[in-house]
């Protein structure tokens, strides 16, 4: 084993058990965690995005990363305040985002490799947000398994939570974990790093750092103590008894059924076996059975309750007490719902409520003839809000019926396809554990493919059907096993194979599996960039020592260059990739617009 991954191996060994974390500021001196943070993140693409200084990921090199541990060595380091930005939201306002320096970037992943195994031993199973390995539909399948059978739901929403974050109760929780002031005083050093915006500086005085690498690892640690305190407090509180009692209706209703049955009065028998699919087996109202679940992602939580509403709303007042005595958070009491389980709650743009349905049952047959028995009830559906479909078909329709895109006319074909493509797709797949996705999204497929195709006779100048006719396939869905329609555009290349964009051709079933978040492979080894940034050899010239890594936003922008392209793109498009080593001497040139390849 790496000794970087043995200390890790160390660190969730020590969270699991419950012991701080010593001496853990040293560990910033391994040139190897800096090396393995430096593979994950130039692939990104704010790598390239300079913060307050006119550095980005460009010009990378093994002397570099050694200058960055000396300064944390000899106390040198010092946090740049963020560049602070904005993007639009799609409510029409606009969310503050912080641009932080390539090297704070790169000091908060080294940071967040050495927290997260400790921290993740810790995290309960009930959060889902921004940890490896788990996601929304993670969540979403812990709400299937967890709340059947509900009487409630308890929707949490928090103000702003992630912007009023209290940087003395985090620090306050960092200190219980890890027992090391110097680390605990460069993480507060970053949280009062401060931004700047019109070239004016401002303070930090609450939040963790909008768009900063280890922002989503420190709100967890402190969301975590919500967790601690529903499951360890409210849960143990608010639960008792191993099931509901039988309903007392339900067992007199059997009782006649067995003594008609004994008769031989099979008439009566089945009148009564009709009769009872309308009542409850189990008594919703035992005052000996009580649970209380709980599911979060991020600064979302929802919890189901089986018993009586007022205790519902006791929970509801317990938990936004908590949150702003312990955590200084206030909870949205517009947005916090008490909503009976038989209507949808909302929850991670899902709707969820609790199946009950006594005309549609599974088939079931004896000696007395055929019955349908309750099968689905006090299960958990999933849904597709009507809100959300809406809202995205808007983007695609005017005066209530589909419409070209503009923005998309210039583009050729093939890119037109792929971006229906690709969006259509996007909101298919996050719906793809709706039980309702097939018949919700039947109503968007429509709304975009004649929005595609309609752009696509507008470039061209002709009809709509003239486009189908061009476009349309049948494509093979191994899910479905069946051949569906779909759009494609093929386009051929020598020596290799066809580029294909399409639209549709896959199956709206619904995926009762939860789909986990990809966990990067690159994460202990080290990757091919290491490996030729460790052999410090110019790919140009052949100098050995010296060298640096120079980068391109997109390989795609190379291939775009008009006139002449020079030598050392030639060297990137031939090896197909965004980076090149090169030395100090080379490196310069190309910038200055002398470079020369060597012919080697």
């Amino acid at each position: 084993m790496h000794r970087t991954q043995r200390k890790d191996a160390i660190h969730q060994e020590r969270g699991r058990l419950g012991h701080q974390l010593d001496r853990v500021y040293r560990e910033l001196y391994d040139l190897d965690r800096f090396l393995q943070a430096y593979a994950k993140l130039y692939p990104n693409d704010g790598a390239m995005t300079p913060g307050v200084t006119s550095e980005t990921v460009d010009g990378m090199s093994v002397e570099k990363i050694k200058a960055i541990i000396q300064s944390l060595q000899d106390g040198s380091f010092s946090w740049k305040p963020a560049k602070r930005v904005y993007i639009p939201k799609k409510n029409g306002k606009q969310r503050p985002l912080g641009l932080p320096t390539w090297t704070d970037k790169l000091v908060q992943e080294v940071i967040r490799s050495i927290l997260e195994p400790y921290f993740e031993a810790k995290f309960r199973d009930s959060s889902h947000g921004f940890r490896p390995g788990r996601g929304c539909h993670t969540a979403l399948a812990d709400c299937k398994k967890k709340f059947k059978g509900a009487n409630w739901f308890i929707e949490g929403d928090i103000k702003g939570c992630f912007d009023n974050i209290d940087h003395d109760v985090l620090i306050a929780i960092l200190q219980e974990s890890i027992n090391d002031e110097r680390f605990i005083r460069l993480i507060s050093d970053m949280l009062k790093a401060g931004y700047l915006e019109g070239w004016t500086r401002h303070d930090t005085h609450s939040g963790t750092p909008q768009g900063g690498v280890i922002s989503p690892l420190l709100a967890n640690v402190y969301m975590h103590k919500l967790d601690e305190f529903v499951e360890d407090v409210l849960q143990p509180k608010y639960s008792r008894g191993k099931q509901r009692r039988m309903n007392p209706a339900y067992n007199r209703h059997t009782r006649a059924m067995l003594a008609a049955k004994r008769r031989g009065d099979d008439d009566l028998w089945k009148q009564l076996k009709i009769a009872q699919r309308s009542i409850p087996v189990a008594d919703h109202l035992d005052p000996n059975f009580r649970r209380l679940r709980y599911v979060r992602y991020a600064d979302d939580f929802i919890l189901s309750f089986c018993g009586p509403k007022a205790e519902a709303h006791d929970i509801k007042s317990q938990i936004k007490d908590f949150l702003r005595e312990t955590l200084k958070l206030e909870m949205s009491e517009e947005k916090t719902l008490i909503t009976h389980a038989k209507e949808p709650a909302r929850f991670l743009g899902y709707d969820i409520a609790i199946m009950k349905d006594d005309g549609q049952m599974a088939v079931s047959t004896n000696d007395w003839g055929t019955f349908r028995k309750r099968s689905i009830n006090g299960l958990v559906k999933l849904m597709v809000p009507w809100d959300k479909i809406e809202a995205k078909c808007q983007e695609f329709l005017i005066d209530g019926k589909p419409r070209k895109r503009l923005d998309q006319m210039a583009n050729d074909d093939f890119s037109i396809v792929a971006w229906y493509g690709i969006v259509y797709r996007g909101v298919a797949e996050f719906y793809c554990m709706a039980h309702d996705r097939a018949r919700k999204l039947s109503k968007l497929n429509y709304v975009m493919q004649t929005s595609m195709l309609k752009t696509l006779a507008a470039k061209h100048k002709t009809t709509v059907n003239a486009m189908a006719a061009k476009y349309k396939v049948k494509a093979y869905d191994p899910d479905a096993d069946d051949f569906i329609t779909a759009f494609m555009v093929k386009v051929e290349r020598p020596n290799t194979r066809p580029l294909i964009a399409q639209y549709g051709g896959f199956s709206l079933k619904r995926k009762d599996k939860a789909i986990h978040d990809e966990i990067s492979r690159n994460r202990n080894g080290r990757t091919e960039i290491l490996e030729r940034l460790w052999a410090d050899k110019c790919e140009n010239c052949g100098h050995q020592g010296d060298c640096q890594v120079h980068h391109v936003h997109k390989l795609a922008n190379l291939l775009k260059r008009k006139g002449e392209r020079p030598g050392w793109v030639d060297i990137m498009i031939i090896r197909s990739r965004k980076t090149l080593v090169l030395c100090r001497k080379c490196h310069s040139d190309l910038h200055a617009g002398r470079f020369v390849r060597c012919s080697r």
